[in-house]
């Protein structure tokens, strides 16, 4: 565990110093010792296995003709794999300022190498005893960010668990919602005795999460209390009736007074959320895609939608809030979904809430002290010049009321690639989820929690899974626990960077007003802000795409080309009339350009400040600054060109 900072809040971290191999390689000492020692150790881990057993590989292979044939091979290859990836995108240096990827901490980046040879599978203990519970422990601390319970001897503990990445995690929200929902209506199909049942299914369906996990509980409690065969009679009688088992077609024509569900999202909603609700079956038609303010969530769009669909009887399996938009970085109001949710339930209607936050998610670090408690927004404000809004706050308070959490690892974690997360609350709710039925022996809580989720393998989409991701993400937690004192370092040095370039922004829109319209089109909530730029004159939205286009391709890697000729990164994005909604006339107004029917979206820089060295103001250094120099340099360039030609 790092130390706490014990210097002045803007002074040098020397502690982050450590975290990375660095823009230049500066730890290269440091990372090539932590291999070379946990290479040998492995080795030694192997002959010690049954130190009896002879040497398979003999010593005089290695002069072996073949040998040294294949070795060279083997040589040739590697050597120019590592030719071609010097092609690839600079993610370590501050000059990469594009999209959701940075340097990456070196505790986990070591801990993904070393667990690498032992190659654990977590599909199950069986095939990894040790990454396994490390996976579980992941979760626990994921919860614990996020404001969930985390103590295993509470029967309502969360549970967390990797996936591939955000995309499949926000499925596995989808199926469990889905799930939760149906399963009350398969017991009342079922005619389950002894349970205390809803009157008709449109009341089973809209029962609150809570409820429905204490119903699945009760069912798994009256059927342990069974003898064996009326226990195997009832088992296959409920599961006949469940919507895993007839399918979507069947189950809603077998209650067809039940419409199929719909899914609720703001526009900005990454395209992830079309891939899931395709996937289990419901249809594009059935995610409805609300629109906007600023960005954020309209709430009014919100409660007017649940009205409607309780007034047509028409079921909604979840509402979808963004932490952290991958387009905009905008936080939607999760306190305000969950009030929404609150006065929707007077009028028989509820839904699972589900917060993407696959980008925003480690941003909550900031937000927790050393306890897990919540940080007062004034505690936090007083690191920032700027943030958190008061919503902002809003939002990540309310965390913890909600039913289910998507996080990446590999974003604003700082992880290799490959690592995705999903939380729930309440861990007993994903039993619903089991491919094999001995869940339903289980009881609630206690000392029983690691044991029954050590097969993690029958809950989740995927099969085999690398152990060596979740032995990096563990570490890294470890190392620094997810908190303000320790990860929360992280994010606050990228917000503040974030503040750096806001106020850049603002400098060069004044600078540049001979030459350019520039705007910074939202407010950022976090560390990813958007710039929209137009040629002084220009009133056509095509003209003002025209002219970014040219500025993208001085930012966009070519491979054909060496990466030192590029001096900064970007990436970019749209504003389409239809995202935009009221901000339209704002926005199009500030930057003097007239719509007309048929435009094609807004080209707008998208800039991702995730890399802590941006700004060093101990030594005189800030990325940022340089940065709007070189726009600065471009945009007269293409003054020149466009003279010239």
């Amino acid at each position: 565990m790092v130390p706490a900072p014990s210097s002045p809040t803007h002074a040098h971290d020397y502690a982050l110093d450590a975290c990375f191999l660095g823009p230049y390689g500066e730890n290269d000492a440091l990372l090539e010792k932590l291999l070379v020692e946990f290479l040998r150790d492995h080795v030694y881990w192997r002959r010690n296995f049954h130190p009896e057993d002879p040497p398979a590989i003999g010593t005089e292979a290695a002069q072996h003709p073949d040998f040294l044939a294949f070795e060279a091979r083997m040589r040739r290859e590697l050597h120019q794999l590592s030719a071609a990836l010097k092609r690839s995108v600079p993610f370590h240096s501050p000059r990469y300022i594009g999209h959701m990827a940075s340097d990456l901490l070196l505790p986990g980046l070591a801990a993904q190498i070393l667990t690498l040879p032992y190659n654990p599978n977590n599909v199950s203990e069986d095939s990894a005893p040790v990454t396994v519970d490390l996976e579980i422990q992941v979760g626990l601390q994921l919860a614990r960010m996020i404001g969930y319970p985390h103590d295993t001897t509470r029967a309502d503990c969360a549970l967390g668990h990797l996936t591939s990445g955000g995309t499949l995690a926000n499925y596995q929200a989808l199926r469990l919602a889905l799930a939760l929902k149906a399963f009350p209506i398969a017991l009342r199909a079922a005619r389950v005795p002894d349970l205390d049942l809803p009157d008709d299914d449109w009341s089973a369906f809209n029962l609150a999460t809570a409820d429905a996990i204490a119903l699945f509980d009760a069912w798994q409690r009256w059927l342990g209390a069974r003898p064996a065969t009326e226990r195997a009679h009832w088992r296959r009688r409920v599961d006949a009736e469940r919507i895993e088992q007839r399918g979507l077609v069947d189950f809603f024509a077998a209650h067809a007074e039940l419409k199929p569900p719909c899914v609720l999202a703001p526009i900005t909603a990454h395209y992830s959320w079309s891939k899931g609700i395709k996937l289990i079956g419901l249809g594009a038609d059935r995610l409805r895609l609300l629109p906007t303010r600023a960005m954020r969530l309209d709430l009014d769009a919100l409660e007017e939608t649940l009205e409607r669909c309780a007034a047509e009887r028409e079921p909604v399996l979840m509402a979808v809030a963004v932490l952290g938009s991958t387009e905009y970085g905008t936080i939607d109001p999760v306190d305000g979904i969950l009030d929404a949710r609150l006065r929707s339930r007077e009028r028989d209607l509820d839904f699972a809430v589900h917060v993407d936050a696959a980008w925003g998610g480690y941003l909550a670090t900031v937000f927790r002290n050393e306890d897990g408690t919540l940080r007062p927004r004034e505690a936090v404000a007083a690191e920032f010049e700027r943030f958190p809004a008061p919503a902002v706050h809003a939002a990540f308070a309310a965390l913890g009321d909600t039913d289910s959490v998507t996080v990446d690892p590999h974003k604003l974690g700082y992880l290799p690639f490959g690592s995705g997360a999903f939380v729930c609350r309440d861990h007993r709710a994903i039993g619903l989820l089991a491919e094999r039925a001995d869940y339903v022996f289980h009881g609630g809580g206690g000392d029983d929690y690691l044991a029954r989720h050590r097969a993690l393998g029958p809950y989740i989409p995927e099969g085999s899974r690398p152990g060596a991701a979740a032995a990096a993400v563990y570490v890294a937690h470890k190392v620094l626990p997810l908190d303000h004192v320790h990860f929360g370092r992280l994010p606050r040095a990228t917000v503040r960077a974030a503040e750096a370039f806001h106020a850049c922004a603002q400098r060069f829109a004044a600078e540049q007003a001979a030459r350019l319209r520039v705007l910074v089109p939202f407010e950022p909530d976090s560390n990813l802000v958007c710039l929209a730029l137009n040629p002084l004159g220009n009133r056509s939205p095509a003209g003002a795409n025209a002219w970014m286009r040219r500025l993208q391709a001085l930012l966009r890697a070519d491979p054909r080309q060496p990466l030192q000729t590029k001096e900064f990164f970007g990436s970019w994005t749209t504003l389409d009339a239809g995202l935009l909604g009221s901000e339209h006339a704002r926005i199009f107004g500030a930057l003097g350009l007239v719509a007309g029917d048929g435009d094609e979206p807004l080209l707008i820089l998208r800039h991702t400040l995730m890399n802590p060295y941006l700004v060093d103001r101990e030594r005189g250094i800030s990325y940022v600054e340089q940065y709007f120099d070189f726009l600065a340099r471009c945009a007269a360039e293409l003054d020149r060109v466009a003279e010239v030609a």
